[in-house]
């Protein structure tokens, strides 16, 4: 893949030299973590006024754990060093997806507004909650943010023998297209369907279905950045494909667990995964990508 032809996006944060991440343990109202110092502080407040510093603790604790959730806050991230080459690839393809999905937005009369993509290493906190590097890349529609380990993608070459630049761009625009889903209030949609009650969960259940669509919306992305660049080299496409078919839930379960279960899917199987990319990257129309009333995914 002839991926050097991408402009660089600027919407890239790096913290991977933050130590956790973005760690933060919980937060008081949004300031500063209660550190060893606001302990000892408080000890003596206890102490001076005949009150038990122990509960005065309990009860703030009490309050950091309700706050900790909406109040996350993610540690200011950096541009990427100008010579590294894996995070250089990172910025091309999010590019890439910037001007396809704005060109696709202003075509259907709309507005796109860029995500931001954080590289993060080994652990993270988003505004979705704390995530490990084994989670794998994930989007998270509470702050907009693509939140990527790239040590992904040497598990994808060494464990699922889903190497190249194409097949690692088909990661990036699939949370991409997570994010096109937001804005097109597919996302709010499903946080109401869960809220109702309706199924999320297995064979043809609406989690899956989500993700099907993102998969065929980064196979949109990947046919009109194909017409503007004509990067894409032999082999290409079929190392996309592999990538799709090596993470399908059916293929996973067997590996990790012997076994299979349609009732605890996620996101498709390794069949429907590449056939949803291939009918996005077939015509390139967002249209093609309705998985939510497809009969047969």
């Amino acid at each position: 893949m002839l991926w050097k032809k991408g402009r660089r996006s600027d919407n890239v944060e790096d913290v991977r030299d933050q130590g956790t991440g973005g760690g933060g343990g919980m937060r008081l109202g949004g300031g500063k973590g209660l550190s060893l110092m606001a302990v000892v502080v408080i000890v003596g407040i206890g102490l001076l006024t005949g009150q038990d510093p122990m509960q005065i603790l309990g009860q703030l604790s009490g309050q950091l754990t309700e706050q900790s959730s909406p109040q996350v806050t993610q540690p200011a991230g950096r541009a990427p060093a100008a010579n590294d080459e894996q995070a250089d690839f990172v910025r091309a393809i999010l590019g890439d997806t910037e001007d396809t999905w704005r060109q696709v937005f202003q075509q259907a009369g709309r507005s796109y507004k860029d995500p931001t993509l954080v590289l993060f290493r080994g652990q993270i906190n988003s505004a979705c909650g704390f995530a490990t590097a084994a989670s794998g890349p994930f989007y998270c529609p509470a702050d907009q943010k693509v939140y990527l380990d790239m040590s992904f993608f040497q598990e994808m070459a060494q464990r699922f023998k889903a190497a190249g630049d194409f097949a690692q761009a088909y990661v990036i625009a699939h949370e991409v297209g997570h994010h096109v889903q937001t804005l097109l209030g597919v996302s709010s949609k499903m946080q109401m369907a869960r809220q109702q009650g309706k199924r999320m969960e297995g064979d043809g259940g609406l989690l899956v279905r989500q993700e099907l669509q993102a998969d065929c919306l980064a196979g949109v992305w990947a046919n009109l950045a194909q017409k503007r660049h004509n990067w894409l080299e032999a082999g290409d496409i079929e190392s996309a494909l592999n990538a799709a078919n090596a993470i399908g839930d059916d293929r996973l379960q067997q590996q990790s667990q012997g076994r299979v279960m349609p009732d605890s899917f996620t996101h498709g199987t390794s069949a429907q995964r590449v056939k949803w990319f291939k009918t996005g990257f077939a015509q390139g129309n967002i249209n093609q990508c309705d998985t939510f009333s497809a009969a047969r995914l």
